[in-house]
């Protein structure tokens, strides 16, 4: 059994691909130091557990592990956040809160998608790194704080820097150990042991008792390009884990939802369509490759898995009934006007 998240040190970490081990090699060194580590590499493949793993191995894991997203919130909540706040600091502050920087004093914090943080979040930022201390929303009195920063990225840094778009100080006072994630197609001969402990996994966490795999269903799962890495394939063993209803994992129980397909290609900007033969209209051989199709297929799949029923289905997909009702009222409309 794999060790829970929390728990995970960098020692419980295997791997038969060179990429990999060197990431745990540059990892080992890093949790032996309170170095600045920048863990780059695509959504998905694993930069939240590592962050973990590193702060399990070092001096400071008996500290906080304060985890953090950087991204997509404004420079007042995110600074609130970040540093905290006194009460009536601003509208809405009704007690005063502790900031991740002093949650985490002793221990880590870990920034999530920091290429997204503000310039002014940057800014200050940079003033704990240089001087170990802030101020909370509303007050005037200096905290300090002695917390290692891990920061992790899908987009390099340094282009940012170029871009004008990251400050180059920040990047320099960040920068200490930068660790490449290698992406999940880049080790494909991890897969089998990849898929089989996310399967034992899964299938202990639902009360079955999956013993084997179909030959032609691992080469569905061994041939895929898994551009969602390694949160892709947890949610795509999780889904054949539910249609199951024996031992053995059939073919028609893996499926690739285009959810979440289509939105990791977006976030890296690269097509899924290599190696693929269009026409003239952008159809892959004269298939509908238009989402609202990849959408109506997908709610069509699960709904015919589950039997018909629309509470699993739902449930299945993560949405209410209500909007599972929509769906299924549009598949029924697009299909007669086919």
């Amino acid at each position: 059994m794999q060790p829970s998240l929390p728990s995970l040190r960098v020692e419980d970490l295997r791997t038969t691909n060179s990429q990999m081990a060197r990431c745990i090699e540059l990892s080992k060194l890093a949790s032996r130091s309170d170095v600045p580590v920048v863990l780059l590499g695509e959504t998905g493949t694993g930069k939240t557990l590592l962050a973990h793993a590193i702060h399990n191995s070092s001096p400071r894991a008996k500290g906080a592990f304060v985890s953090f997203n950087a991204s997509a919130m404004s420079d007042t909540l995110l600074e609130s956040q970040l540093f905290g706040h006194e009460r009536g600091a601003f509208t809405g502050a009704q007690q005063t809160l502790k900031g991740k920087f002093e949650l985490a004093n002793g221990g880590t914090i870990f920034l999530d998608e920091i290429a997204d943080m503000s310039p002014l979040a940057q800014v200050k930022v940079l003033r704990v790194l240089e001087y170990g201390e802030f101020e909370r929303l509303g007050s005037e009195r200096m905290l300090k704080t002695d917390a290692r920063i891990i920061c992790a990225t899908n987009v390099s840094l340094r282009d940012r820097v170029r871009h004008g778009k990251f400050r180059e100080d920040l990047y320099h006072r960040l920068n200490g150990l930068t660790i490449l994630i290698p992406a999940l197609r880049d080790r494909r001969e991890e897969l089998p042991a990849l898929i089989a402990n996310e399967l034992r996994a899964s299938a202990m966490r639902q009360g079955k008792k999956i013993t084997a795999i179909h030959p032609a269903a691992m080469d569905r799962l061994l041939a895929h390009d898994w551009r969602g890495n390694l949160r892709e394939l947890s949610h795509t063993v999780r889904t054949m884990t539910l249609f199951c209803d024996g031992k053995v994992i059939m073919p028609d129980h893996v499926h690739f939802p285009p959810d979440i397909v289509n939105e990791t290609a977006a976030t890296d900007g690269r097509t899924q369509a290599r190696g693929m033969h269009h026409d003239g209209n952008g159809r892959q051989d004269g298939a509908d490759l238009t989402l609202a199709s990849a959408v109506r297929r997908h709610v069509d799949f699960v709904y015919k898995q589950a039997n018909e029923n629309q509470r699993r289905t739902a449930r299945l997909l993560g949405i209410s009934r209500a909007t599972l009702s929509r769906h299924l009222r549009r598949c029924s409309h697009l299909s007669q006007a086919s």
